[in-house]
């Protein structure tokens, strides 16, 4: 279990393997990333709280940034975000589907 408000950052070849694995842990929301635009969602639309990072794709300075504007920026808090993200975290305690159906975007 992840403490709340920490955020870690995971590198890797590619960094989906390590995204994969990072997701196994509980209350971890690991997302690769490969432009800051992909670094903003990840934590605005997601609340992700690991970065996850392919060493093989970036130089060390992308990679730099790529984490810095990660952790620069904020969960928008925004309804249908933190609904979605409930619904996942649901998910993930009871490995039960959502009454209704899928979780919309």
């Amino acid at each position: 279990m992840t403490e709340p408000g920490s955020l870690g950052v995971v590198i890797g070849g590619s960094g989906n393997g390590e995204q994969i694995a990072a997701n196994k842990v509980p209350g971890v929301r690991a997302a690769l990333v490969w432009n800051t635009a992909t670094a903003q969602l990840a934590r605005q639309h997601n609340d992700a709280n690991v970065v996850s990072i392919g060493a093989r794709q970036h130089t060390s300075e992308e990679a730099t940034e790529l984490v810095l504007e990660f952790l620069r920026t904020d969960f928008s808090g925004d309804e249908r975000h933190a609904r979605r993200i409930g619904l996942v975290s649901d998910y993930e305690r009871d490995r039960h589907r959502p009454a209704g159906g899928q979780p919309t975007t």
